[in-house]
């Protein structure tokens, strides 16, 4: 066994150093709103994000499963494959943390297991039957969070039309803090389990698991990781989606994380992995265009789009690259 972990041991830290940039990246998806309301404190929310992320990764293994055994075969893949796509994610999302544009790991994740996979396998290794499943969570995200987001602005616009603008901010700053902690489960319910899945399938080719299964150790491990990433880094996140998007208050934070939770935990319940990136930043588009297409700043969304759109290809190709070099050697 020690001489597995050994053998293990490098694949393992290259998961969790993109753990801990999924903290800087995409876990802060779960409180740009409620930071950028001032509705909590950054390490309020930091706080409540950590538990509720690892409560939401322990509620199901669906997303996990997908990830771990359903988009490449695993039988037929090796540690490199990991380890490239890994590093794959690590150089990608350290670039666009640099620029302060929010990524989606679940993109960069599938991308950099096809890409390492094609190079250490072939075609053979990629499954449909996943790819599917990434393929609808990419519908999931995007449509469903604007639209989900933009239906829930008008239903409280137009229930709370003739209220007090001070009774509404001080009633949506409370109910935030509601919608906040579901954002922060659902993401740790779908987007935390990724890694966790990626981990436990580490395990099982080290040879250190006999069979697929995810430990409530590794659960526990990457959300600690993942927390301290956004501790030390998620702030630029936040500060893009918060304030630079668009303009927000706390009802629009309660709209946005609301409709963005839902389609999450719907996804999350189907076992079909999707960005969670994608989801709450369209639901903020949509929430921002309630009021009037111009309140969103589509100049910022350009280039938040931009990075998501390039996120497949890049990391596909570093990974293939890595993976067939660590070949040669």
């Amino acid at each position: 066994m020690n001489e597995q972990l050994w053998s293990a041991l490098p694949v393992l830290l290259l998961i969790l150093a993109a753990e801990f940039v999924n903290g800087w990246t995409d876990a802060p998806n779960a409180i740009a709103t409620v930071v950028s309301t001032r509705v909590l404190s950054p390490y309020q929310a930091l706080l409540m994000a950590t538990v509720l992320n690892i409560l939401g990764a322990m509620s199901g293994t669906a997303v996990a499963a997908t990830i771990g055994k359903g988009i490449v075969d695993s039988s037929i893949i090796n540690p490199v494959t990991i380890g490239a796509a890994m590093v794959g994610i690590i150089f990608w999302s350290t670039v666009a943390w640099y620029y302060g544009l929010p990524t989606s790991e679940s993109h960069a994740l599938v991308a950099g297991l096809a890409g390492a996979g094609l190079a250490t396998s072939g075609p053979a290794v990629l499954l449909w039957e996943g790819w599917q499943k990434v393929l609808i969570g990419l519908v999931f995200s995007t449509f469903l969070g604007f639209l989900g987001g933009m239906a829930i602005m008008l239903g409280i616009y137009r229930i709370f039309f003739n209220s007090r603008p001070g009774t509404v901010r001080i009633l949506f700053g409370r109910l935030q803090i509601f919608s906040a902690a579901l954002m922060a489960f659902s993401h740790g319910s779908n987007d935390g389990q990724k890694f966790i899945g990626v981990f436990s399938l580490a395990l099982v080719l080290g040879g250190m698991l006999p069979e697929f299964r995810v430990p409530i150790w590794v659960i526990l491990l990457c959300g600690i990781i993942m927390g301290v990433g956004t501790a030390c880094g998620g702030w630029r996140i936040i500060k893009t989606m918060g304030l630079r998007l668009t303009k927000l208050e706390p009802v629009h934070g309660f709209a946005a994380e609301t409709s963005a939770a839902l389609v999450i935990e719907a996804a999350t319940r189907l076992g079909v992995p999707l960005s969670t990136t994608h989801t709450i930043n369209t639901a903020i588009m949509g929430v921002g265009s309630h009021r009037r297409f111009s309140a969103v700043r589509w100049g910022i969304a350009g280039e938040i789009v931009t990075a998501w759109i390039l996120t497949f290809p890049v990391c596909g190709l570093i990974a293939y690259l890595v993976a067939r070099l660590v070949s040669l050697f």
